[in-house]
């Protein structure tokens, strides 16, 4: 099947590496015109050249509601009103117990996580409502469903973009306006290809103690984005899908 996204305008946070990247050249093979929205301009203008007039890169902080507001002006004048929208920019990593935290690096990873989801939701509603509907998937991650120990401001962040989908589905919803989320596991991107030393090897261990004992890949996950961002998920709002190798089927024990 192809042509699964035709005629779509998507918004693509994160868009120039990792599970952005991917899901921008699934989305324009499906037929789509994408923005790419980013913050690292080089990666984005090369991913942007590479995929022709179908592409457009954009620099915009996810943070800031400025740049939003241009970010959706940018898109209707460059192709049309926004369709899709995939709030995928986000980031984090564990820093020990909560004790050690600082209120200022807490803060940057809600911002970057959670606050951005809200911004970008709150920036798109009203846009695809007024011309009859899109979607909008947030990429959460596994750990926005279960605890995990030395990570809870990003956990935290995480299930907040899991709360907040769910909720969020039930203003969307007469608008036909669909909000969904995709909870990746262990994906090899250029994040978690920096790990080393003894990070490197707890997560080696744990993706051989789960069903499908490898890392997954960017496309993986793009595709999980891309059911959610066609009209093949009609029937789906406020649900999460989850992408993680079989993570999360249950604690790992011994056979009997």
């Amino acid at each position: 099947m192809s042509g699964r996204l035709q005629g779509k305008v998507a918004v693509v946070t994160g868009g120039a590496s990792g599970i952005g990247e991917a899901s921008v050249r699934r989305f324009i093979g499906e037929g789509a015109r994408v923005v790419i929205a980013d913050v690292d301009d080089q990666r984005g203008k090369t991913v942007a050249d590479e995929l022709g007039s179908a592409a457009l890169f954009v620099h915009a902080d996810v943070t800031d509601q400025g740049d939003w507001t241009h970010l959706l002006a940018t898109t209707s004048a460059h192709f049309a009103p926004l369709d899709v929208l995939v709030n995928n920019a986000g980031g984090g990593r564990g820093v020990g117990k909560i004790v050690d935290e600082v209120y200022e690096g807490h803060r940057a990873i809600l911002d970057l996580n959670l606050s951005s989801v809200w911004m970008g939701t709150r920036a798109a509603l009203p846009v695809m409502g007024a011309h009859g509907g899109g979607s909008i998937v947030n990429i959460s991650s596994i750990d926005g469903l279960v605890g995990v120990e030395g990570m809870t401001s990003y956990a935290a962040s995480k299930f907040a973009v899991t709360g907040l989908t769910r909720t969020v589905a039930f203003e969307g919803g007469p608008h036909n306006v669909r909000i969904n989320s995709v909870h990746p596991g262990f994906i090899r991107t250029p994040m978690t290809a920096k790990h080393t030393g003894a990070v490197k090897a707890r997560l080696e261990s744990a993706i051989q103690k789960q069903p499908i004992t490898r890392f997954g890949t960017p496309e993986d996950i793009a595709n999980a984005v891309l059911f959610f961002a066609s009209d093949e998920s009609s029937y789906c709002t406020g649900t999460s899908l989850v992408v993680d190798g079989g993570q999360l089927a249950g604690p790992h024990r011994d056979p009997m």
